[in-house]
């Protein structure tokens, strides 16, 4: 049974090469956006093909979170310094221990039915996350909280095993109770000072009571006509396997103001290029993150309307650690790979000098980022053509897959290069239609080799970068590492004493994988964005979402 999954990942990234040329129509010309536009038509922003319906439980990418963003609200959010501020809660307050939490919700805030946001919002939707059958891609964020085990056995021989798991003991989590209709309390299984930190990640968004069938599970239905409580409503159900918008008006009852547009189209688009040109053309509005051949001209060409800015993303290779190709189940050959990777050329050729190179499993804008820690992200060919021949590494050939709606295409392939004159080895290089069909195979197993893959903070944590990723089980776990000492730092790391403790805990669980290499750590992210002449007001904040309520047209 599959019961874990969830955590945001980014799909579209990459500005690439100066010499890379204009590609899409139009590509090389002057930009022809003009200024103003209709206020009938809404502000367009340019995302990739979601992986799944629009439910907060069951959202795993950026794309499907930039929509949920604009859609919900949840108990907290953060400040430009990454603190936690409330939004939803009146107020969180743990015991002495960190193990009983006081959640008190603010009045005021309804869904877009009317139906106002209660304690039971919370409750209920925290539990259908966490029920194993319903198989949340954002189930795995509840392990923390008291009966978890009871409502997601673990599949003892894991999802490619024969075996399967038991049935759920029981449907709901023992450690969530509804206090009153503005309280609850929530149980965690341990302490974890931490726990206050996490609650802004959309699968801790609230729903309202039409969204469960009754069962312990979440309408189909509602995943295709979500209804939240943020500054925006669906315009009309979102079908994920034909539609190419996502269609939102402004919900004018949101109890934090009214947002400042009328009404939002989210433009699905498999083309970076193609969007860029739309994005010059006038044809669309917003995209937060720039393609390759847009980076020599965009700060010309957009002027104040290009962003750019620190972004808390971290570029990996993955490996398919249980039961990929020999080479990725071997952790010295993982190392060798890694060796023979030149970051510093990807970056400053490649990506034109706007990435940075990786050398830590953590983003350098969280607490608990240490320079140089990952020794094996040092380019050494040498040593790299020594430990790969010392370990059997052979001629290959090996497999290095992405998705193709990315913008990826010009750094994996350098990254082979880099692996077949470093390591004289044959790479082969496979390219996915979508990020939503590479993560569809990934949650099979079914991709043997590396494969590229990024990570943006759900909430500023170092943990955030830990569990999901590598924790047996977790919820992004594509290269299903496991090891029980990293298992074991991450739970006494929640339950330190102060923030500090608990960060040297977890850097204690980093050591690990500087030492396993279950990942290879490329390049630091950087926010490359842009919008067009109709609207100002345009904001991307370390987790690269837009907070579309504050953005305006240009009259």
């Amino acid at each position: 049974m599959r019961v874990t999954k969830g955590a945001r990942i980014v799909a579209g990234t990459a500005l690439l090469a100066v010499a890379v040329a204009a590609c899409g129509g139009g590509g090389g010309g002057t930009a022809t956006n003009e200024g103003g536009g209709s206020s009938t038509q809404p502000v367009r922003v340019d995302i990739a093909k979601p992986q799944h319906e629009l439910s907060p439980t069951n959202t795993n990418d950026t794309s499907g979170a930039e929509v949920l963003n604009a859609l919900f609200v949840g108990l907290v959010d953060y400040d430009k310094d990454k603190n936690v501020i409330l939004r939803g809660a009146e107020s969180i307050e743990p015991d002495a221990e960190s193990k009983v939490w006081t959640i008190k919700l603010k009045d005021g805030y309804k869904f877009h039915n009317g139906e106002a946001v209660t304690a039971k919002s919370y409750v209920d939707a925290w539990n259908a996350a966490a029920y194993g059958p319903n198989a949340q891609e954002g189930g795995h964020f509840f392990n923390a909280v008291e009966g978890y085990a009871d409502v997601a056995p673990v599949d003892p021989d894991g999802e490619e095993g024969p075996q399967k798991a038991p049935e759920p003991k029981a449907k709901t989590l023992a450690g969530l109770k509804v206090v009153d209709d503005k309280t609850f309390t929530v149980t965690l299984a341990r302490p974890y000072s931490g726990f206050k930190t996490m609650l802004g990640y959309t699968t801790f968004m609230p729903m309202p009571s039409v969204a469960f069938d009754g069962n312990g599970g979440i309408k189909k239905e509602f995943g295709e006509n979500p209804i939240g409580n943020g500054p925006f409503k669906m315009a009309k159900p979102f079908k994920l396997a034909t539609d190419t918008t996502i269609s939102m008006v402004r919900y004018d009852e949101f109890v934090e103001g009214k947002a400042k547009i009328d009404s939002v189209e989210f433009k699905i688009s498999s083309d970076k290029g193609t969007s860029w040109n739309e994005l010059r053309a006038g044809n669309l509005d917003i995209m937060d993150q720039l393609p390759p051949e847009a980076i020599a001209t965009a700060k010309q060409e957009l002027g104040d309307r290009y962003i750019e800015q620190p972004s808390s993303g971290v570029g990996y290779l993955g490996f398919n650690t249980k039961n990929g190709e020999e080479w990725a189940k071997n952790v010295e050959l993982r190392k060798a790979v890694s060796m023979a990777i030149d970051r510093k050329t990807i970056t400053e050729q490649v990506f034109s000098g706007t990435r940075v190179p990786a050398d830590d499993f953590v983003s350098p804008i969280v607490a608990g980022y240490r320079k140089g820690a990952c020794t094996a992200c040092v380019y050494d060919p040498a040593k790299a053509k020594e430990l790969w021949e010392k370990n059997g590494g052979g001629k290959g050939p090996i497999s290095l897959s992405y998705n193709g709606d990315g913008g990826h295409k010009e750094w994996i392939e350098a990254t082979a290069n880099n692996l077949r004159q470093n390591l004289g080895v044959e790479v082969k290089v496979d390219s996915f239609e979508s990020f939503a069909s590479i993560l569809d195979e990934l949650d099979k197993g079914k991709v043997a080799g590396a494969f590229r893959m990024a990570w943006i903070m759900d909430y500023p944590s170092i943990e955030n970068y830990l569990r999901p990723i590598f924790g047996t089980g977790g919820s992004s776990n594509h290269g299903r590492y496991s090891n029980k000492d990293f298992d074991a730092l991450l739970e006494k790391g929640d339950s330190a004493k102060s923030d500090e403790e608990g960060v040297k805990i977890y850097q204690q669980a980093g050591d690990m994988l500087v030492k396993d290499m279950p990942y290879i750590p490329v390049y630091f992210y950087q926010t490359n964005g842009g919008y067009s002449q109709r609207v100002k007001n345009v904001t991307i904040d370390p987790f690269e979402r837009i907070d579309l309520a504050k953005v305006e047209r240009v009259s």
